[in-house]
């Protein structure tokens, strides 16, 4: 009996500090957004027809299994089901009570994959392998990234720090200069770093970090790509490959690429049919996973291709409108937060296969062979499903003098409403 009382005296102590530190307070809820699963679902689903449809070629290429590869895309879909349950309804105050933990999770999972010997396939400390189960550390760290810069950013605005450059500037370029060391230079995973940098910019931008502060961001991101490609004379290589790719095509660092726009090009534009893709039988590497956009495009062609990326295109749309409806700091940045990774990662894939952008090894959300991809883009999207259910009318609230302020003060950064510094009532979603 003592013991009960006093969990839930820590419990309400734990929750008044939190409060007093960001708002956590949602509006009424309601029915949320069914329409976010549902096409997240039909992204899983193409990604596993497109395996199913190329397996007989990865049998023959890598010589294992015919179940091999289907089955553990059906298992990642499974439980990346269940991620999604879990996501969707625990409470956001959950995932901040517990941020820290996270990402030190996160961090901790990171620094496995560095100590563990690497892959001979895949030289790259990326990977953890542990009793015949492998995951991508990145996936995780993207995960507890985008919940504690949302929790960072929400806190700025809060305390009214947002462009205070020792609370929030500093902090953001010292993240910055160590994630880039890790992922880029360590890791190896240039893309990644793409990704979580565009989730900073991003969210910064929504935050409302000054635009020379962003600049100057930009300018260290350019500093350190140019640092990053130099050391590593494969990126030296995919870069003349993209300036000069028919040029390059024979050479280890050009073969993908030339092979991708063949695969894109020869799908014209209703493509070849299920079961007829060439390029996944050996031409095309990693038909399964970096490369999968490339073999849906010469199995569906351009009409397919233009509605995968009319799927991914409506997913997102309504993420950001999600965002605009919602009036707590946190959730709109954890949507906002979450797009970015999504919607960054997909142009990232999508570009390089099509020749827009150099090849990177990044998987296509949803769509891609690789269970931690799926299941914590999926993980994602849950936090998205549950912050629909407080979306508020903005129609109907038009008259209120506060919303009108915050509209016009704030309507430059895209996300309305996004603070007010002279006022708290925007960190609260006020109920009628």
């Amino acid at each position: 009996m003592f013991r009960n009382k006093n969990l839930r005296r820590r419990n309400l102590l734990l929750k008044n500090k939190f409060k007093q530190d960001i708002s956590l307070e949602l509006g009424r809820k309601h029915r949320p957004d069914y329409w976010i699963p549902i096409i997240c679902f039909i992204l899983i689903m193409i990604g596993i027809i497109v395996v199913y449809s190329i397996t007989p070629a990865l049998k023959l290429t890598t010589g294992l299994s015919p179940g091999y590869y289907i089955s553990r895309q059906i298992l990642a879909a499974i439980l990346s089901i269940i991620a999604f349950l879990i996501t969707a309804i625990i409470p956001l105050n959950f995932w901040i009570y517990r941020r820290n933990w996270i990402v030190i999770a996160a961090l901790a999972i990171t620094l496995l994959a560095i100590i563990l010997p690497v892959n001979p396939a895949y030289p790259a400390h990326r990977w953890v392998v542990l009793g015949g189960i492998s995951f991508q550390s990145i996936e995780i760290f993207k995960f507890a990234a985008v919940i504690w810069l949302a929790y960072f950013f929400a806190k700025a605005i809060k305390d009214k720090t947002v462009t205070d450059f020792k609370k929030t500037f500093r902090p953001l370029i010292i993240l910055l200069i160590l994630t880039g060391v890790i992922v880029a230079i360590i890791q190896s995973d240039l893309g990644s770093m793409g990704v979580l940098f565009g989730m900073l910019v991003i969210m910064g931008f929504v935050a409302g970090l000054p635009y020379k502060k962003l600049l100057f961001i930009f300018g260290i991101l350019i500093i350190g790509l140019v640092i990053s490609i130099a050391i590593f004379p494969y990126r030296i290589a995919r870069i003349e490959t993209y300036l000069h790719p028919q040029s390059n095509c024979q050479s280890p660092a050009g073969y993908q690429a030339c092979q991708a726009l063949i695969a894109v090009g020869s799908g014209g534009f209703l493509g070849l049919g299920l079961g007829h893709s060439v390029q996944a039988y050996g031409y095309e590497p990693e038909a399964a996973n970096d490369s999968i956009f490339a073999i849906y495009a010469e199995t569906f062609g351009f009409v397919g291709s233009i509605i995968l990326v009319g799927l991914f295109f409506i997913l997102f749309y309504k993420f950001i409108k999600i965002s605009e409806n919602i009036d707590n700091n946190f959730a709109r940045l954890l949507v906002i937060g979450i797009v970015a990774w999504l919607s960054v990662q997909s142009v990232i894939n999508i570009g390089a296969m099509v020749g827009l952008l150099p090849l990177k090894g990044i998987t296509l959300p949803f769509v891609s062979y690789g269970g931690t991809s799926v299941i914590f883009s999926a993980a994602a999207v849950g936090l998205v499903f549950q912050i629909s259910s407080y979306t508020t009318n903005i129609k109907s609230s038009l008259n209120n003098p506060t919303r009108r302020v915050n509209e016009s003060m704030f309507n430059s950064r895209r996300i309305r409403r996004t603070h007010n510094p002279n006022t708290d009532h925007s960190l609260e979603i006020k109920t009628s």
